[in-house]
């Protein structure tokens, strides 16, 4: 049977992943044809690659793991977005993801591009055992201040809940949420269900102040989502605040409103 040509194993080569993958770079190894050693040294890299973020998923979910060793069945992550904002809610979102999900580019949404933590939530939606999502408005923080809030939006997300979860596992330091909680600190880069909820309350609260910025269009809180930019606080001292400015935070403490 005569061998394929150069182009029949650069397209298979092309195509292949996993195992298959690693059968044909095998297969075609020793081929002495310069077209195919290039495709077979293209098809290692991008095996390489596959492996490392095989593994980089598997590191991600072995906290779950152990927990679901120890006895616990339904882990939610939970993760904030918001909290240095001068403007818009404090978000939280509650994520359960079953035993064995990989979800790949899953990571801390902060290193995540805006259109690529699109797909990644919408891959999260589509797979999650359950999600939800809380929002806590300025006037709250103000009246309850942010550890309190903090604590209060994630309870909410968590009993949003289609699932009653049985432990959580929040990024950084514990809050003392209402099931046994295991804090972890760099949680969102290193825990599957806290990157996933990092990812989801990022997303949702962006899409908020998105739509907020049309009624309040001054404070261009579509391109700064709240924070505090440069333009933004030049927008504060010109135009004053809004309700969605939070009061006890410096300057909205010190000016005025305009409505």
């Amino acid at each position: 049977m005569p061998n394929p040509s150069v182009a029949e194993c650069r397209t298979e080569l092309c195509h292949a992943d996993g195992e298959c993958l690693r059968a044909l770079i095998a297969a075609h190894e020793h081929d002495g044809r310069a077209g195919v050693r290039d495709a077979v040294e293209r098809a290692r890299r991008r095996l390489a690659r596959h492996d490392r973020e095989t593994e980089r998923l598997d590191a991600l979910n072995g906290l779950e793991d152990r927990l679901r060793r120890d006895g616990f069945s339904v882990i939610a992550g939970i993760d904030e977005v918001g909290r240095g904002a001068l403007a818009g809610p404090l978000t939280a979102a509650a994520v359960v993801l079953g035993p064995g999900t990989r979800l790949a580019g899953l990571n801390d949404s902060k290193q995540l591009s805006p259109a690529h933590r699109e797909h990644v939530a919408a891959e999260i939606r589509l797979v999650a055992v359950a999600y939800a999502v809380a929002h806590v408005p300025a006037h709250i923080i103000d009246a309850l201040g942010m550890t309190r809030s903090l604590r209060y939006v994630m309870e909410m997300a968590l009993t949003r809940l289609d699932t009653v979860a049985d432990h959580a596992v929040t990024d950084g330091h514990r809050v003392g949420l209402s099931v046994p909680e295991t804090a972890v600190v760099k949680g969102d880069a290193t825990v599957a269900a806290i990157a996933a909820a990092s990812v989801l309350a990022k997303v949702e609260r962006d899409r908020l102040m998105v739509g907020l910025a049309d009624r309040y269009p001054v404070w261009g809180f579509d391109v700064n989502k709240g924070y505090g930019t440069p333009e933004h606080l030049e927008a504060i001292t010109e135009h004053g605040v809004t309700p969605l400015h939070r009061r006890s935070f410096s300057p909205c403490s010190t000016t005025p409103t305009l409505f």
